[in-house]
């Protein structure tokens, strides 16, 4: 069995990955963002570009930063000024664990960078867990946070293989908020949005996207 608390950070996610089987616990912060749901949120605060914490396979982004990249010690601004567009972040929950001798997770960690870059420049797309009580909820840190009314039900990562019937839970749910970090923002501090009107939102964009690349291929 690995000592999780002691485990290299990057070890510990290949370990998982080469396990024959898993249980639900061993997920921890790699549950995944629902497609529908990133494209609702796109066409509110996007154009997403940049995938601040991906695994390598469930990334939204054309441009992402996984754990062997180590966002923590990346310049976002100067990325995002390349790239013309927002960057968006479903962050890991685990404990603070370093690699190399720099802090590579860690909500504390995490939201200090990312106020960092704020002051940089660029807009930073947070979707977290409603934590109003802990220690690294922005508070007025944010420049909006958007509360979405009702649960969302996030998805397995690819490497899940269910070890047995009572590891089959398909989704794991969580009430979430929409957290934006941008000095330019001009908008409200906070407001509310549907969790079913975000989905329809997200379902109707990837509907238009899949109809858009059936007509290039009709067309070749």
């Amino acid at each position: 069995m690995v000592d999780f608390s002691s485990a290299d950070y990057l070890k510990q996610i290949e370990i998982l990955r080469s396990k024959s089987s898993h249980q639900l616990k061993d997920i921890g912060d790699q549950w995944c963002t629902p497609d529908a749901l990133f494209w609702g949120i796109d066409s509110l605060y996007g154009p997403l570009v940049l995938d601040l914490f991906s695994d390598g396979e469930n990334s939204k982004c054309p441009d992402y930063y996984t754990a062997a990249d180590n966002a923590l010690m990346k310049n976002w601004a100067e990325q995002l000024s390349k790239l013309d567009g927002a960057a968006f972040a479903n962050p890991p929950y685990s404990r603070a664990k370093q690699h190399q001798g720099h802090y590579i997770t860690g909500m504390s960690h995490i939201m200090r960078h990312t106020i960092e870059q704020r002051e940089l420049g660029g807009r930073y797309v947070y979707l977290v867990k409603v934590a109003t009580s802990e220690e690294w909820w922005p508070r007025d840190k944010a420049d909006h946070i958007a509360f979405i009314c009702g649960r969302i039900l996030f998805d397995m990562p690819k490497w899940f293989i269910p070890a047995g019937k009572q590891q089959e839970v398909a989704t794991a749910a969580f009430g979430v908020a929409i957290l934006i970090f941008d000095k330019t923002w001009t908008g409200p501090p906070l407001s509310y949005v549907r969790r079913d009107d975000l989905l329809a939102r997200g379902n109707t964009v990837m509907n238009m996207m899949k109809h858009s690349r059936s007509r290039i291929v009709v067309a070749v």
